[in-house]
């Protein structure tokens, strides 16, 4: 099972960013796919995930502002992430639990900055 994380960067407050996820080496129909975060000195922590019937949950923290969805057809997961705020800057995991395992793509920095 392979994961590669993309869109990462740097973005104003208020700003937008999508970060897109490519899935391979698993059924994608069948994997609950989410994305992460963390900061240094912190624990990562779940930001949204998506389940096999496209059912979505989010931390409170980003609910009404981040949406995460998926491409059955580019094996993609996406997190479209608005009105950013300098608290959201993490380095940021796409994951996959796939038949009991978890699975993690190489981290991309997301920095909300001024």
């Amino acid at each position: 099972v392979q994961l590669q994380a993309s869109g990462g960067g740097l973005v104003q407050p208020g700003g937008s960013m999508r970060l897109s996820c490519k899935a391979s080496g698993l059924n994608f129909k069948i994997s609950v796919l989410g994305w992460y975060r963390q900061v240094p000195g912190n624990e990562r922590e779940v930001v949204a995930q998506i389940s096999s019937a496209g059912v979505a949950n989010y931390t409170d923290s980003v609910k009404g502002r981040f949406t995460v969805s998926r491409d059955w057809r580019r094996n993609t997961v996406y997190l479209q992430m608005n009105a950013l705020k300098p608290e959201d800057t993490a380095l940021y995991y796409c994951n996959t639990h796939y038949y009991g395992m978890d699975f993690w793509g190489k981290g991309t920095q997301v920095t909300v900055s001024s």
